[in-house]
């Protein structure tokens, strides 16, 4: 069954997460716009700190409090602003619009509760009339969705008694156990061998398949990002650096640091003596510079990266979807 792609069901615009420390102001997310269609997996790459993960959480509203706050910007879910929502009505709307299936199974399932328990109260969320025996029945079939075997003994297990990737299918039970439109998936194959990762991604995008449900996918692994997805945002220190279709930014990769971490992904035609590496370290997200935040890292740096942030410049013909931050592009364009 191929995928319909629909009309845009999420949108994020100017998204600004900070978190205040005594340290200073710690600019998680400064900046962040992007849609998401009905049907279509978007990507999120970047390095460790680049502000993937609390991009999503802050979709959701899930951001580490009192610590961290939006305080700029806005997300519509199917034309309705998240940010004016209560918690309470947020509460309605995790699980059952929009979910999440967070990076490491090993910490997001409490071990003192079966894995029917876990599911059971996920869907009881939504569905506040059923009783026991049917929301027993619902648990079974979000674990037959996601392909586990003998789900009617495994909704008795605790989860020290399951393997690393039947934890990772559970969670997934719970994330798609309401039915949302919308699916985070957090960098779901981190702690899952190279085989278990391989049948998880397929079994992702069979349920994707099946559901016609918008995922965005949050990894650093390029070879996930060609797999699984449509288009891809790329971030650094916060914001989005370079955005576009998948075959345009592997094709064409315009921003310096995109070119970078293709580079960095080893090549099994090429026979290398040392692998290419990124030189330097991301900046301190508590003390950002006032230019473009690659130019300390950046081989073409030059005297106006350092004081002057680059728009958003499109990449390609007119109606071009693909865009990068980089005043080298102003003049090729």
């Amino acid at each position: 069954m191929a995928r319909q792609i629909g009309e845009v069901i999420l949108e994020v615009e100017d998204l600004h997460t900070y978190c205040f420390t005594r340290f200073g102001t710690v600019k998680a997310v400064d900046g962040v716009s992007f849609n998401l269609r009905q049907g279509e997996a978007l990507a999120i790459v970047g390095e460790s700190g680049s502000g993937k993960t609390m991009t999503a959480l802050s979709l959701l509203q899930l951001q580490p409090r009192p610590a961290a706050r939006i305080v700029k910007g806005s997300i519509r879910l199917e034309g309705e602003d998240l940010l004016q929502k209560t918690e309470e009505q947020m509460r309605e709307i995790r699980g059952k619009r929009i979910s999440m299936i967070l990076q490491d199974p090993q910490t997001s399932l409490n071990p003192v509760f079966t894995v029917g328990n876990q599911l059971i109260e996920a869907i009881r969320n939504h569905h506040a009339g059923e009783t026991g025996r049917s929301l027993v029945r619902r648990a079974i079939e979000g674990l037959k969705q996601v392909r586990v075997a003998a789900p009617e003994r495994r909704v008795e297990d605790y989860p020290h008694q399951i393997s690393g990737g039947m934890k990772q299918r559970v969670v997934g039970a719970i994330a798609i156990s309401c039915e949302p439109k919308v699916i985070i998936a957090d960098e779901p194959t981190t702690s899952l061998d190279v085989t278990i990762q391989a049948q998880y991604l397929r079994l992702l995008r069979e349920i994707q398949e099946e559901t016609n449900l918008a995922l965005i996918f949050i990894t650093h692994d390029f070879g996930i990002v060609a797999k699984m997805c449509d288009r891809v945002v790329v971030m650094y220190a916060g914001r989005h650096v370079e955005s576009g279709p998948v075959r345009d930014i592997f094709n064409h990769p315009s921003h310096p640091y995109t070119q970078a971490l293709l580079r960095s992904v080893p090549s099994m035609d090429e026979d290398v003596k040392r692998l290419y590496s990124i030189e330097g370290q991301p900046p301190a997200l508590w003390d950002l510079p006032s230019g473009c935040r690659f130019a300390a890292r950046c081989e073409y740096a030059q005297e106006r990266c350092s004081s002057e942030y680059p728009p958003s410049f499109t990449v390609g013909l007119n109606g071009s979807t693909h865009s990068a931050s980089c005043w080298r592009l102003r003049e090729s364009t």
